[in-house]
């Protein structure tokens, strides 16, 4: 049996019509950046996140420098995120000529752990980026209070978890000053190519934002401030109109899905429930975690990827892909040790072990399919030839 992956055609193929449609108007109005669509789609988020504002963009990762460059972040400023995340979180920092400061990541979600965030802050500390990772919210509450006692702006990277919720039900990326998101093809919300959204429930960023996504132009031709060319082109954001309707149905399948596989790997005797960190006969792989108050409220992971650890990570993934069973590793390198920063961590004097969650998470860790169109019984061939693996 053979299990993708991500099968991006087959959700196509769910809404081909009415998503053809979409991009033949497109083409007939000629009328391709910015305009009634994407306003429409900035409205459409505004209602689904329950926010006040929204401003499309052309990327996730524009969506994060746009966002920085609106809470005005200069040469020099420090800024803080997780040292396990996609490139563009610290990427971004570094093109402004800032300094991203790496915090260690909580092995249970593998977001940021906000326990370690205070002994980072310095002068020089203007903003933390808290990453929403593979879908579940980070731990907003804590980090939001160190933000407010020390006057930092909070900016949400949420590349991969539009829909989730954290603890009481509000959306990620609506938690902060500012929220944003990917909408690239194999996101949980994806459009035809590269998009982004930013959103904020503050007036002054937001019409901020507006200019900064406009080369700083207002009105057009007359530039107060230096922006860039973040515009959301017109058919990415008719497709995502379309798309975004379906998006909770998709994400709860996200979630049957996450729930059979540990079903699955709890009655097969490879793990005897989430959260677990430490290996054992009993634990021979290690299931993601949703985080719980005390309440018994929990947040709502959509599970834009299923991460498992595995002490043969690699053997695993050889063996997996000779099965036919499509994985990813996210991700391989954390930016402690990636060679563009060198020379920033030799400065900075992280003490040693400083990221080592980081660095088993980037060792260890393996991405499951997991995408809503996926059935049954392919989950099941998954899990099956995982435990033929650990018996084999």
């Amino acid at each position: 049996m053979k299990v993708p992956l991500l099968d991006l055609k087959a959700q196509y193929r769910s809404l081909k019509s009415e998503l053809d449609d979409t991009i033949i108007k497109i083409a007939e109005s000629q009328y391709f950046i910015l305009g009634p669509e994407v306003e429409k789609l900035e409205k459409n988020i505004c209602d689904y996140l329950k926010c006040k504002h929204a401003v499309g963009v052309s990327s996730g990762t524009d969506a994060l420098l746009i966002s920085l460059m609106a809470v005005d972040i200069k040469p020099g400023d420090e800024v803080i995120i997780p040292d396990y995340s996609f490139f563009a979180t610290a990427g971004v920092i570094s093109r402004l000529n800032a300094i991203p400061v790496f915090v260690d990541i909580d092995l249970k979600t593998y977001n940021i752990d906000v326990n370690k965030i205070e002994s980072k802050i310095t002068p020089r500390t203007k903003a933390i980026i808290p990453v929403h990772l593979y879908g579940q919210a980070a731990e907003m509450g804590k980090l939001n209070e160190i933000a407010g006692n020390y006057g930092l702006k909070v900016i949400e990277d949420g590349a991969q978890a539009i829909g989730s919720q954290y603890i009481g039900g509000k959306y990620s990326g609506t938690l902060g000053d500012i929220g944003c998101f990917s909408f690239f093809p194999s996101k949980n919300l994806g459009c035809f190519g590269d998009g982004g959204m930013v959103t904020t429930n503050d007036d002054a960023l937001y019409e901020r934002l507006k200019i900064l996504r406009v080369h700083g132009s207002k009105p057009k031709y007359y530039h107060k401030i230096i922006g860039g060319n973040f515009r959301l082109d017109a058919i990415q954001a008719a497709v995502l109109n379309v798309k975004l309707p379906h998006l909770n149905k998709w994400s709860q399948k996200r979630r049957d899905n996450a729930k059979l596989y540990v079903d699955l790997f709890v009655k097969s005797g490879l793990s005897e429930k989430p959260g677990i960190t430490e290996y054992s006969k009993a634990n021979k792989i290690l299931l993601p975690e949703t985080v719980y108050d005390n309440a018994g409220l929990t947040n709502y992971h959509i599970f834009n990827q299923f991460i498992i650890r595995a002490e043969k990570r690699d053997e695993l993934r050889t063996f997996l892909s000779e099965k036919e069973i499509g994985t990813e590793i996210y991700y391989p390198i954390p930016f402690h040790r990636q060679e563009c920063f060198n020379e920033l961590v030799k400065n900075a004097n992280y003490t040693e072990n400083e990221f080592i969650n980081s660095d088993i998470a980037s060792s260890e860790t393996i991405a499951l399919p997991i995408y809503p169109e996926l059935d049954k019984e392919q989950i099941r061939f998954v899990v099956d030839t995982i435990s033929d693996f650990f018996t084999k």
